[in-house]
């Protein structure tokens, strides 16, 4: 076996970025761009007025202004504002040459066309949204390997770019191993009811993946066929179940007569010991478990992590944060362990302990606390290891 973090550092080693392509901003998701993206223009575009109210010229001897137009959001005035002169203008209209301030409409008074204001903080460039202040054209908006988020969208959109460089949903091929499972509506003895297949579809949709699922009993022939097609028509090949290394788990042996260069196979961690990672040329191949808790944990500290990282992600994951335990806790064992845990307050607590089999406390969970083989007692107060769950 080897540890959690040598397994993890071997998965980042060949994790190779797939193809990108320019998708719009309407399709693009929330993936992560594989090359910088700079503004196609400035923001604003041009000084804009950032309330309703009056555009003013320099004062005139009065400390009065006559209105000499009126500019709606995508107009822009003709001519220029004199000295004594204003202009009515609403948010988001182009500010005419030769004003100096815009003053709110609230601390207007008009008789006619002309206007004072008795807004005593007004000074030269008072709500003026000036050209060019957010971003400029050229300027990077988007560093490679950045997340496309909902604000980094709207800003990209402000800016003029229309579409972005992405890696399209990596294409992913789930082999659901074991001659357990049933779908109902009758349960027939020693059957049990699968739940991998809609945890995985849920994981990897969510990841950005495009996946195939199909359905292997424990013959070491139909997982060969699965396999082989998988690698054919898929970036990836994920299994659950036979994993270990029992009379019924068939992966490695089935893998390696396919061709696949096992990396390692066991890490020294709780749940999820009998994981298998290997290499199909360039093509990665995940044994996992079968037990749901295993899979699921798996999925975000290995899997997850890994689909970021091929979609050109700087920094797959996932967000840790060394925080301090509420309470005091001892474990047994010789391997790290992955508990699920709540974040509250800046305070780490971890729910209770279940089988890899069980999936109820990660409900309620918005962590996993890592517990490192080589240490298994903390007081209230010491710092530990969190790891936050994908939003």
């Amino acid at each position: 076996m080897i540890t959690v973090e040598k397994a993890k550092r071997i998965l980042l080693e060949h994790a190779r970025t797939l193809p990108a392509n320019d998708v719009t901003l309407a399709l693009c998701g929330s993936r992560y761009v594989v090359s910088a993206v700079t503004a196609s223009y400035d923001h604003p575009l041009f000084d804009m007025s950032a309330v309703d109210g009056y555009a003013l010229g320099i004062a005139g001897t009065d400390n009065d202004w006559k209105v000499v137009g009126e500019i709606a959001a995508g107009e822009a005035m003709a001519g220029e504002i004199r000295i004594g002169e204003c202009a009515r203008i609403f948010t988001g209209a182009m500010v005419p040459v030769g004003a100096v301030a815009v003053v709110m409409q609230e601390f207007v008074e008009r008789n006619g066309d002309r206007i004072v204001h008795n807004d005593q903080r007004l000074r030269p460039g008072s709500n003026i949204r000036r050209k060019g202040e957010q971003a400029q054209q050229g300027q990077v908006i988007l560093q490679a390997g950045q997340r496309i988020s909902a604000a980094a969208k709207g800003l990209l959109a402000s800016v003029g770019v229309t579409s972005v460089p992405v890696v399209p949903g990596p294409k992913v091929s789930v082999i659901l191993t074991g001659d357990e499972f049933t779908t109902g509506p009758t349960l027939p003895p020693g059957k049990i009811f699968g739940s991998n297949d809609v945890m995985l579809d849920a994981l990897l949709t969510h990841a950005g993946a495009i996946t195939e699922f199909k359905e292997v009993p424990d013959d070491a022939s139909q997982l060969e066929q699965a396999i082989l097609s998988g690698l054919g028509s898929s970036d990836m090949v994920l299994s659950t179940g036979g994993a270990s290394v029992g009379d019924h788990d068939l992966v490695r042996a089935v893998v390696e007569r396919c061709g696949g260069k096992v990396l390692f196979h066991g890490v020294a961690q709780k749940p999820g010991k009998p994981m298998l990672f290997a290499l199909f040329g360039d093509k990665p191949f995940f044994g996992l478990p079968g037990n749901p808790r295993a899979v699921i944990i798996l999925f975000w500290e290995y899997v997850l992590p890994f689909l970021r990282a091929v979609q050109g992600a700087k920094d797959p994951g996932p967000k840790t944060e060394l925080l301090p335990i509420a309470h005091d806790l001892r474990v047994n064992g010789d391997r790290s362990e992955f508990r699920a845990a709540q974040v509250r307050g800046g305070r780490v607590t971890l729910l209770r302990d279940e089988g890899s089999h069980m999936l109820a406390s990660l409900i309620d969970a918005d962590a996993l606390a890592y517990l490192p083989a080589q240490r298994r007692e903390w007081r209230t107060g010491d710092p530990v290891e969190v790891h936050y769950l994908p939003q």
